[in-house]
């Protein structure tokens, strides 16, 4: 029986804002929300979180708001500097091998904490392996540009060259969350709330 690993693990990730103290972690064990430090005024926003995600899984992350499930996920998509933690991807497992068959290696990323790896190297892993939907579409989308324009310009970071397959792959994953294809050139500035979110899925 082959043993399933996890596609991500994440161990020991805190965020703060601020200097920071001793007395920081203590107020968080004490109270378990972000809270600011009485004595030092740092907002803790994520402490000692830790989890694996293994293939075909939905993990859920259920907060109040200001708990910091945004500051989370900001961490994990790298629109952040976490002060602690590491996280670590095995390859393959994600859909690094489309990157990898357009010459894109990554070997050794298993053992390599992205947290500490180059600026370089975590875009390369975001544009490569990561996406996100976020819960506003003006974040995600450039409302101004074709709704097929927003998902090559991901291809695009991601290594792709021909624009006809760009298109043809744009097309293909429009149709597949209900985006009409007779819309793949217009704005989506000019969509519903949902289209909008489903172009952001797509790209």
């Amino acid at each position: 029986m082959t043993e399933t690993r996890p596609l991500l693990s994440v161990r020991g990730l805190g965020k703060r804002f601020g200097r920071g103290c001793e007395l920081c972690a203590a107020t968080v064990r004490e109270e378990g929300d972000p809270v600011r430090c009485p004595r030092c005024g740092t907002v803790v926003a994520c402490h000692d979180v830790e989890f694996d995600l293994f293939p075909e899984e939905v993990l859920g992350i259920v907060g109040e708001s200001g708990s910091g499930k945004s500051t989370l996920l900001r961490l994990l998509h790298f629109d952040r500097e976490p002060t602690a933690g590491s996280m670590f991807i095995v390859p393959g497992a994600a859909g690094s091998d489309r990157a990898e068959a357009a010459g894109e290696s990554f070997d050794g990323l298993a053992e390599e904490n992205l947290f500490a790896a180059s600026a370089f190297r975590r875009r390369q892993v975001r544009n490569r392996l990561m996406g996100i939907v976020y819960q506003s579409p003006h974040l995600g989308l450039r409302l101004d540009v074709s709704a097929g324009g927003n998902v090559a310009e991901r291809l695009l970071a991601a290594g792709w060259r021909s624009v006809g397959e760009m298109r043809r792959r744009a097309a293909e994953l429009l149709e597949r969350t209900e985006v009409p294809i007779d819309r793949i050139d217009d704005a989506p500035r000019t969509f519903s709330g949902g289209m909008q979110q489903r172009v952001q899925i797509a790209k």
